[in-house]
This record gives structure tokens, sequence and C-alpha cells, in this order.
């Protein structure tokens, strides 16, 4: 299955949070391609440099990518017009969480989130799969 994770899931695994044994299993899973958007791991980053300094948030990169994460920067006209048309019709939704509907549009993938209060609009509109972690 082709996984898109949002930040909020990606940090729930980290901090040990609840649903974040659903995303490790996710990413445990061989059977299972992952990806996150670079605009999600910007996110991912700062939250981690914030709590724990530089070094730990670089660190926290290299252990998602040696997880088998890959980062995604796609930013290609039709990819950022998608995401900018998600923000435009859903108004209360974070840029970098549209860009992670974008990529899951694009990839056919399911997007892993516990954003419930963003993300809930775009499943019901059946913009992409959405998988609540919580």
């Amino acid at each position: 299955m082709r996984v898109i994770l949002d930040a909020g899931a990606l940090l729930a695994a980290l901090k040990y949070e609840t649903g974040g044994e659903l995303v490790d299993a996710i990413l445990l899973d061989d059977a299972n391609s992952c990806l996150i958007h670079a605009m999600n791991a910007c996110e991912v980053f700062y939250d981690v440099m914030r709590a724990s300094g530089e070094a730990q948030a670089l660190e926290t990169l290299q252990g998602m990518q040696a997880a088998g994460l890959q980062t995604r920067e796609d930013m290609d006209p039709e990819f950022w017009q998608d995401a900018g048309r998600i923000k435009a019709d859903l108004r209360r939704i974070s840029l970098a969480d549209c860009c992670a509907v974008a990529l899951a549009r694009r990839e056919g993938a399911v997007l892993v989130t516990t954003d419930r209060t963003e993300l809930e609009p775009v499943a019901a509109a059946g913009l992409c799969q959405v998988q609540f972690i919580r």
C-alpha cells in the first residue's frame, strides 16, 4: 500500500503518543511504500528542533530515512496548483497539509494523519483516502 504520512502522524510515533503505534506498524510493514512531502518533513524538523535542538532534529531526519520513509519534494506547477485549489476550497487547512493531500492524490495513496479538524473535510469531499490514527 502507498502511504503518505503527515507531520502529525509522524510526530505521534516519534513522541510515543496515541496512534503512534499504528504509524510504527505502517512503517515496519514491507508491503507499504511510505512517503512524506518535504513541507510536512519541515514541520517535523522544526517541531523537534524547538523541543530538542538542531542536532536532534537532523538525527530525526536521518532516522526517518533509515526507516524507509521517502521525502518527496514535488512542486511542479500541476502539483502546487492542486495544493492551491485545495487550500482555496477548504480554507481551514494548512498549506503543508494541502501538499500532503496533493501528494496522496498524485500517488493514489492513503493519507495517514492525526489532524481530524483539518482533514475530515478532505475525506468528506473524497479528495483522497484518509486514515485517522486517533
